[in-house]
């Protein structure tokens, strides 16, 4: 199935709790993957303005992420420290290993990146800089302070 992206809708929001919705604010993410009916994996074809981040740092229980880069220079924090990747390059999350990941545009261009994530039920996200766990269910992610309080 053929994918021109300008047809795919863009989506600028997010289902973190309210105060932490802003550090993602100027990413748009575009789920190609769902535009070729795919049902097992979701890619996401993602711009990222200057000064934003992908996501709060996080690891998954069981769902693996991978990216590629497209266009522009971007960071990638990760427990092991700040690495600059640029266009071609990738990196991969395996699902259960403890290292918190995330990307930062620190440059002053616009980024674009696939995101590559499997759909295993049941999965658990930690984010170790902040108070807060994701955990998925058949309506969405539902999350929860560290001490088990929701939202």
């Amino acid at each position: 199935m053929i994918i021109n992206p300008e047809n795919i809708p863009q989506r600028t929001t997010s289902t973190y709790p309210e105060e932490f919705k802003q550090r993602v604010a100027g990413r748009i993410k575009q789920a190609v993957g769902n535009a070729a009916l795919i049902k097992n994996f979701g890619v996401n074809l993602v711009k990222l303005a200057p000064g934003s981040c992908s996501a709060l740092r996080h690891w998954h229980s069981k769902q693996d992420e991978f990216i590629y880069v497209v266009e522009g220079e971007i960071t990638l924090i990760t427990n092991a420290g700040e690495q600059i990747l640029t266009p071609g390059m990738m990196a991969g999350f395996p699902a259960g290993k403890a290292d918190g990941h995330h990307l930062i545009n620190k440059s002053s261009q616009v980024v674009i990146y696939l995101e590559v994530g499997d759909r295993t039920p049941n999965d658990e996200v930690d984010y170790p800089d902040d108070d807060l766990i994701a955990s998925s269910s058949e309506n969405g992610w539902i999350f929860s302070h560290k001490d088990g309080s929701e939202y």
